[in-house]
């Protein structure tokens, strides 16, 4: 069975400018390909981060609410920043970095499947701050601040975050199964309950 599929545009590069400055690396990244959030693991925690106006700004969870992990190369495994346009992702492999970038404006929506993961959060902690409202989930008291604001929570059970993810097939040319080959985030953004 051959089934013919287009793909996104995906490069992976090593990178070494990252080392000198993170911050700078985003942004011009950011700016590159209009990319407007930030989502980075680092050892201490989960990071968000929006790229605010022309200059593209990187303001994180951190700058807003103190208690949060800060964004550092030394911890940092991860780091995605994403858009309607495309996604930068960045890891670490050994004492090296790498970057790989996806991008999908020139594909159709019967080109890949489209994924609203839910997110942790219940119900707000404090008013929003600075575009920026912290979360808790349950009893548990898991806290994130997300760069969102005017967020619904109209039962204490729902989770109204939603992380907009492309998945893209690939087909096996001897048995015609398909697989998600690659995946990259598209939005943040909140579900009001139907």
């Amino acid at each position: 069975m051959n089934m013919t599929i287009t793909k996104p545009i995906c490069t992976e590069t090593s990178v070494n400018s990252v080392k000198s400055d993170l911050s700078k690396w985003i942004q011009k990244n950011a700016k590159d390909k209009r990319l407007r959030y930030l989502l980075a693991h680092a050892d201490d925690g989960v990071i968000w981060g929006e790229l605010r106006d022309d200059d593209y700004e990187l303001v994180t969870s951190r700058d807003v609410f103190p208690q949060f992990a800060e964004l550092r190369l030394c911890t940092l495994q991860q780091c995605r920043i994403f858009g309607e346009n495309a996604e930068v992702m960045l890891w670490k492999v050994g004492q090296n970095w790498k970057a790989r970038s996806i991008e999908d404006g020139h594909l159709s929506k019967n080109d890949y499947i489209t994924e609203n993961q839910i997110l942790w959060g219940t119900k707000p902690e404090l008013e929003p701050k600075n575009g920026f409202t912290l979360v808790s989930d349950g009893s548990q008291g898991l806290k994130h601040a997300v760069p969102l604001t005017e967020i619904n929570f109209p039962t204490k059970d729902y989770r109204p975050l939603r992380l907009k993810v492309h998945h893209y097939i690939d087909y096996c040319d001897e048995s015609g199964v398909a697989r998600i080959y690659l995946s990259r985030l598209v939005n943040l953004y909140s579900h009001p309950k139907k």
